[in-house]
């Protein structure tokens, strides 16, 4: 009898799990902290636009200007990368929510086939008395009871899958709505990274401009000012401290070699005693050379960028210039783990944008110079 398959049908109805919301929560606030990350970057580059601003009404010196539209090119950059991520994020989203919105059309279309089924089954029963009947041919009164409740069973079904199905169209609306909203998100940063860009361009061309009033001398002298000041303030001897006893990559030592570079697809620019210079692609990984300990994650007060240090044993390799981090003080991480991703910065000669890090090492002996060449060098 019919009436059986309905009855089924009432436990797989209510055995159905309610749309959770657990997940979009938890997208909504990634997506809250990336708006805020690019706020912060569009008050700084506007912070920097106010500085060259005020540069040019004090008729100050072209190395100053300089200067402050390479602050500025950093931070643009900065925000650039933070908006392209956004618009992945946001195209992610969309892809996700049009998945769900498919999904919630099939469970509508489904509730309304078999609510039309239920409709014509009652419509068959009330023509032919079938409640009646099945009543009326119960053994006794307990099952008749039993029938009775059954009956009721069928109505409260009904009811059930008339909810689903005003549910399911509430959330239809919803998830509309949702889609709708985002795809207007997703052109709105779209052209915000058009004017990045294109301000990104101007920057560039006003620091050639200004560089090249400049003489070679002159050029020389500020270069090596700029790059003194984006050194690491590392204060080496407080984070020896921190590494005395550290057993997590114990096994390093000052004739470890044959290493991988940190920066994943990158190449050594130019090494300088225990430092390396290596440049890459936008969006490459920032890698530990070895296992150990984050003994400290800082911000660069000059380049706004992130600085990494890592203890093997007692030695300490440090990661600079590293546009986001993945790890946290007290972490221990794998050899060739993932610390970062690179980060931009301007190459002084040409003025133009590039992605480049530094890699230092430092023996826990103060008077013993490393050279990071050493580490990569194949034996």
């Amino acid at each position: 009898m019919r009436l059986f398959k309905i009855l089924f049908s009432l436990f797989v109805l209510l055995g159905v799990a309610p749309v959770s919301v657990v997940a979009q929560k938890t997208e909504q606030s990634r997506i809250a902290e990336q708006k805020r990350i690019i706020a912060d970057l569009e008050r700084q580059v506007a912070e920097d636009e106010r500085t060259i601003s005020a540069i040019k009404k004090d008729k100050s010196t072209a190395q100053q200007r300089v200067k402050a539209i390479t602050r500025q090119i950093n931070a643009r950059n900065q925000l650039l990368n933070r908006t392209r991520r956004q618009i992945n994020s946001i195209e992610e989203d969309i892809s996700l929510n049009d998945k769900r919105l498919k999904e919630s059309q099939e469970k509508l279309q489904y509730e309304k086939e078999r609510y039309s089924e239920m409709v014509r089954e009652a419509y068959r029963n009330h023509n032919q008395n079938n409640y009646i009947t099945y009543i009326l041919a119960s053994k006794d009164f307990s099952d008749a009871a039993r029938r009775i409740a059954n009956i009721r069973a069928v109505a409260e079904l009904r009811v059930a899958r008339m909810q689903r199905i005003d549910s399911l169209n509430r959330a239809i609306q919803q998830q509309q709505d949702t889609l709708s909203t985002r795809r207007q998100e997703l052109d709105n940063e779209k052209r915000r990274a058009e004017q990045q860009r294109q301000k990104l361009q101007q920057d560039v061309s006003s620091a050639k401009k200004t560089m090249s009033q400049l003489s070679k001398k002159e050029q020389a002298a500020l270069r090596e000012k700029m790059q003194a000041e984006e050194r690491l303030d590392a204060a080496i001897a407080e984070l020896r401290k921190l590494t005395k006893g550290n057993k997590e990559g114990a096994s390093f030592s000052r004739t470890t070699s044959n290493l991988n570079l940190p920066l994943v697809g990158g190449t050594v620019r130019k090494y300088k005693g225990n430092m390396a210079e290596i440049v890459g692609k936008a969006g490459a990984a920032v890698r530990s050379i070895y296992e150990g300990k984050v003994v400290d994650v800082r911000r660069n007060r000059i380049s706004g960028k992130y600085d990494v240090f890592v203890a093997h044993g007692e030695y300490i390799t440090s990661y600079a210039n590293l546009d986001a981090v993945s790890v946290e003080k007290g972490q221990k991480v794998a050899k060739n783990g993932t610390l970062g991703e690179v980060g931009a910065s301007v190459n002084l000669n040409t003025m133009e944008t590039e992605y480049k890090m530094v890699f230092g090492i430092y023996s826990p002996n103060p008077k013993e110079e490393m050279r990071a060449s050493d580490c990569f060098r194949k034996k």
